[in-house]
């Protein structure tokens, strides 16, 4: 049975009068007069044999058979443009979706990314980040990079590198410390994870924590090395995510104490197929990670 032809321009005109509901807005989208949408839409309706819209005086209603065909349309258009979006110079560019922890994403993966740009040209990366929470499927990720235990129901998790904790402040802040029980006199920060400066105070020999060490909580690393940088307290932190702040002078690290809480992963839904460009980016990455650490990942 040979299918009827859709003019491109007839589902291009239904399409953005269906999103605005009204053939003046969709004109305006298209850079083409109210009639000629009209026109087009009527169109295509003829060749389908049935109403999309019904024709209101202020503006236009949708039909049962116009809600059908536009996710339909939305999706061919959709898919159109990305493809056209990664066609570059006669080559097909891939597309990577990675969703990293923003401490990760900061202090680890952004000073390092332009060198796989720069090895895989024709890979796009995006990058969004997070702040551990992540939903794979909802959020179209190819990869999430996450810190924890690597247990994640559905996922297949690739460890990194471990991200020991650490006690760090301003210069000034550490005159007054000369041993972990004069943390007591300072407002600890802590992220959302409760436990971490009960687990550091105990790796540093101390039975139990200070009382103010449930001064400040956030739910981002970032946000709590920032507090600590102004002065507002200490803050417990990966050192290996923020060397640009110990390296410059900003925080210094009082005490050689760490607590081992987990590491970073490197993850992906085990139902997801790896295409050639995650197997490059996990390739990049493991091979960034062993030339900076070795086997002390």
């Amino acid at each position: 049975m040979t299918r009827p032809y859709l003019p491109l321009n007839a589902l291009r005109a239904f399409e953005a009068s269906a999103r605005h509901l009204s053939f003046t807005r969709a004109a305006d989208e298209l850079n083409v007069t109210q009639a000629a949408v009209s026109h087009q839409v009527k169109l295509l309706e003829e060749r389908l044999g049935t109403a999309l819209f019904k024709r209101l005086p202020r503006g236009l209603m949708i039909t049962a058979e116009g809600e059908a065909l536009l996710p339909v349309t939305r999706d061919a258009f959709d898919r159109m443009a990305n493809m056209l979006e990664r066609l570059e110079g006669g080559r097909v560019r891939d597309i990577l979706s990675v969703g990293a922890v923003g401490t990760f994403a900061v202090g680890w993966l952004l000073p390092r990314l332009a060198s796989f740009q720069r090895s895989h040209p024709l890979i796009e990366v995006r990058l969004s980040t997070h702040n551990n929470r992540v939903d794979m499927p909802i959020e179209g990720l190819d990869y999430a990079i996450r810190f924890g235990d690597g247990a994640w129901h559905g996922l297949e998790a690739q460890r990194l590198f471990d991200a020991p904790l650490s006690a760090l402040c301003t210069p000034h802040l550490a005159e007054s410390l000369r041993t972990p029980a004069d943390l007591a006199r300072h407002t600890l920060l802590r992220s959302y994870r409760e436990n971490e400066w009960t687990h550091w105070f105990a790796a540093a020999g101390v039975s139990r924590p200070p009382a103010r060490a449930h001064g400040v909580t956030f739910d981002s690393s970032l946000a709590m090395m920032e507090a600590a940088v102004q002065g507002v307290g200490v803050a417990l932190a990966p050192p290996r995510m923020f060397g640009r702040q110990l390296s410059s002078g900003q925080v210094v690290q009082p005490f050689d104490i760490h607590a081992a809480l987990g590491s970073y992963w490197l993850t992906r839904l085990k139902s997801r197929t790896p295409s050639a460009a995650m197997e490059a980016f996990q390739a990049w990455l493991h091979g960034e990670v062993q030339r900076a650490y070795g086997d002390e990942a």
